[in-house]
């Protein structure tokens, strides 16, 4: 695109809230003499779901406060001034295109029915702004894969032997600081829990993800679990934990609102098996994003169905909607203690581990037999981590209706005997003078 003079583009942020290898801020300064931001705390975020649950619950809130927060130090830095509105984008987004004559708009590319409908109410009212998405949260880039979306394979091992020896991942993206000049007057305020409608609350002492939001926690986080302590070194055997801050990565959470890339942590454990050591678990770390981008293909092959009873493989279950036994799920009162236990951990603290939601979903889906995507709209509400892709695809996964061609049921019994022979875990969240 030509350069021309007094150019001055707007970046609407979403989930992609971080400067470092941000593909949409730095297409963003490439033609623009000016460059503001704005986010949207979107109101329609902390409505009620159709299931009775809200769509983001205090934990995910007051992580997204503190990551906006963190967003906003780091624009500053950069002279770039960042908007911020407790308010729908479609009637935030067209008065700022109007009030600072924007040309163009740049915005992470979404493809979930969800962000596409408010996106197109907002290009609706502004329609002499150019619009240019970009694809911003992937490793493997969707322009450099040797396959069409339609052609994703069904099965990861095939998705995963297609690219990982045939595809390069590019390089991290460095954005640009400005000059004084850019700035604007910005007397917007970031809200409070308060103003979303939540009171505020400290994080439980027995959380196995005890850090803040934003990019420079994130940062924080992985320097100390890669090049402090080196527990990378140790990912594959541990990553299975089930107490305590060091079992895994607990990544996932700056990920899923973008505040930290995928391919920042691919090119750190480059690094780290350059300057110390290379061994399964520093391979398996890419593994396990390997599989994040797996869902993220598979929901731009299929679409909404993969928000459908059915799933992508158009099974006809028989499903339950049996309120006691959703609310028995929710609270920790089913017949399984070790599904209670991470139940509770979940609904104390907005975490629950890998192993932990793989047997509390099996056990909603195979034994109680109830509609999936309630525990997923549940997990949406709760899970500090929520991304779109990840969760509906975990869940038809777990439910039989996804990508997994063995349709497995987890004994949760077994599951628990072999993660928590000791029962230091359920002992942790069952103790009757817990809460």
């Amino acid at each position: 695109m030509q350069k021309t003079e007094n150019n001055i583009n707007l970046v609407w942020f979403r989930n992609d809230l971080r400067t470092i290898d941000n593909a949409v801020l730095f297409e963003a300064q490439k033609n623009s003499d000016k460059l503001i931001a704005v986010y949207c705390f979107d109101p329609r975020h902390f409505d009620l779901d159709p299931y009775g649950f809200k769509k983001t619950e205090k934990f995910r809130a007051k992580f997204l406060i503190e990551t906006v927060t963190d967003l906003k130090t780091q624009l500053n830095k950069l002279n770039i001034e960042l908007l911020v509105f407790n308010a729908q984008p479609e009637a935030v987004i067209p008065q700022l295109c109007a009030e600072y004559k924007i040309n163009t708009i740049f915005l992470q590319k979404e493809w979930t029915s969800e962000e596409l409908s408010v996106e197109n109410v907002v290009k609706s009212k502004c329609k002499d702004c150019q619009w240019h998405a970009v694809y911003n949260q992937f490793l493997y880039h969707p322009e450099d894969i040797n396959f069409d979306f339609s052609d994703t394979p069904q099965v990861f091992t095939v998705f995963r032997k297609k690219l990982e020896k045939h595809v390069n991942i590019r390089p991290e993206l460095n954005v640009s600081k400005y000059s004084e000049n850019n700035r604007i007057k910005n007397n917007t305020k970031i809200p409070s829990l308060n103003d979303l409608g939540f009171e505020d609350f400290d994080n439980h002492t027995h959380s196995a993800f005890p850090f803040q939001g934003g990019e420079t926690h994130a940062f924080k986080r992985l320097e100390d679990y890669f090049f402090n302590t080196k527990k990378l070194g140790f990912y594959k055997k541990t990553r299975n934990g089930l107490v305590g801050k060091d079992y895994s990565s607990k990544f996932s959470p700056w990920l899923a609102n973008g505040s930290l890339s995928a391919r920042t942590i691919y090119w750190s454990i480059k690094k780290f098996e350059k300057e110390h050591f290379k061994n399964e678990s520093t391979y398996w770390l890419i593994f396990e994003l390997i599989w994040r981008d797996y869902f993220k293909y598979i929901s731009l092959k299929h679409d909404s169905q993969i928000f459908k009873l059915e799933g992508i493989l158009n099974k006809d279950y028989t499903w339950k909607t049996d309120q006691n036994s959703i609310q028995n799920w929710i609270n920790g009162e089913t017949a399984s203690d070790f599904v209670n236990a991470n139940m509770l951990e979940l609904k104390n603290t907005g975490w629950m581990s890998n192993r932990g939601r793989q047997n509390v979903a099996s056990y909603f889906a195979k034994s109680l037999e109830l509609d999936w995507r309630i525990g997923a709209a549940y997990f949406e509400s709760l899970l500090l981590d929520y991304d779109v892709h990840s969760n509906y695809g975990n869940w038809m996964y777990v439910a039989g209706v996804g990508n997994d061609p063995r349709d497995r049921k987890f004994n949760v019994q077994l599951q628990a005997e072999r993660y928590d022979a000791s029962g230091k875990f359920r002992n942790l969240w069952l103790q009757p003078s817990l809460f």
